[in-house]
């Protein structure tokens, strides 16, 4: 039998291992650019149910395209395209809602794609209108954004960026081009150029960089391809897998790699599914996962991982939706659609807490 002494102290480690338990849940934010909003969701880690965070959706500036939560969970950054501006709203430590800090940060014009450093120290803008890129030093206390010098010009028409999660290195794709840009990314965030370009295939609209930053994936809407290339470790360089690129469905769209940075996922919009495959950690040669490709919602527009690699969530143009399907962890291999939500209006970007 215990004595109060003991008792005592069984309660308390009770409560700190209650208090250090992983969380079961975390939040989903949704653009939707039709609606001038964003809709953000609880989403259970186990069985991906999707469930409205109070107050949702929450207004925005117009048309906003890219969403991106800090690394700290703290705040989430919109990017307005008819705007030119970024909206900063504070995360609710609780329930996840939001709270708009204004004044808003104006960018280039249209901005339509961003993407962060791992350390949540700058936060990177393509302006696909102006054919530029913003950078801007982010306050870890507040989450408010200062330029880092004047807008470097990109070459005309970029549709996506990515960078290293080390922030070493930027890369910026041309769709006419079918080219690739690198930059690297001095410590206080100014940008310069990495030497000349990298071909891809046809058509270039996405790109993603393994959480190794070991190779970096562009899919080619055009060419109905995903190239593969492995990265330079020392001077950004791209070299193409196996010299060759790889089949996905027909027009892929947006690409999602796993937190493991064991398999990728290529959301196909014409043929409304997604092929995946497992990765080789040395080469970076593709296999495709069993089953691939794999069923998903009407002409989906977006994909991206969950931060536990247990699913991958699609947003559908046509459907007015966001789904999860489940990863079968050692495999790689895609389930049915666990959950879905309605977003009723078309979504265009997702971007979820760790």
């Amino acid at each position: 039998m215990l004595n109060k002494q003991g008792l005592l102290g069984l309660l308390v480690s009770l409560a700190l291992t209650a208090g250090c338990s992983a969380p079961s849940t975390h939040l989903g934010y949704v653009s939707l650019p039709e609606s001038n909003a964003v809709a953000g969701f609880r989403i259970n880690n186990n069985s991906a149910k999707f469930t409205p965070i109070v107050g949702s959706p929450y207004p925005t500036g117009q048309s906003p395209a890219a969403v991106l939560v800090h690394p700290s969970n703290q705040f989430l950054y919109v990017a307005n395209r008819l705007d030119n501006t970024i909206s900063l709203f504070k995360i609710d430590s609780n329930i996840g809602s939001l709270t708009e800090v204004t004044p808003r940060t104006n960018t280039g014009l249209t901005p339509s794609a961003m993407v962060m450093d791992n350390g949540g120290k700058f936060l990177f803008v393509l302006n696909q209108i102006s054919s530029t890129l913003s950078v801007y030093s982010i306050n870890s206390g507040s989450g408010a954004l200062t330029p880092v010098g004047s807008p470097v010009a990109t070459s005309p028409n970029p549709v996506a960026l990515a960078v290293t999660p080390s922030a070493k290195f930027l890369y910026v794709v041309d769709s006419n081009l079918a080219l690739v840009f690198a930059y690297t990314i001095s410590s206080s965030g100014v940008l310069l150029s990495a030497g000349p370009p990298f071909a891809t295939g046809a058509g270039p609209t996405a790109i993603a960089i393994d959480p190794n930053e070991k190779f970096v994936y562009v899919a080619n809407t055009a060419a109905d391809t995903v190239s593969i290339f492995s990265l330079s470790p020392s001077t950004g360089a791209l070299t193409l897998v196996s010299g060759t690129e790889f089949l996905t469905g027909t027009t892929p769209i947006s690409l999602a790699v796993s937190p493991s940075g064991t398999y990728l996922y290529i959301a196909n919009q014409g043929s409304s599914d997604i092929t995946a495959y497992s990765i080789d950690a040395s080469t970076g040669v593709p296999t495709a996962v069993s089953g691939s490709p794999f069923s998903t919602t009407k002409a989906p527009v977006f994909i991206t991982s969950d931060p536990n690699g247990n699913f991958v969530y699609v947003l559908s143009q046509t459907g007015d939706s966001v789904s999860a399907l489940a990863v079968t962890s050692d495999t790689g291999a895609l389930g049915g659609a666990a959950q879905s939500a309605s977003t009723k209006v078309s979504p265009a970007s997702m971007s979820v807490t760790k």
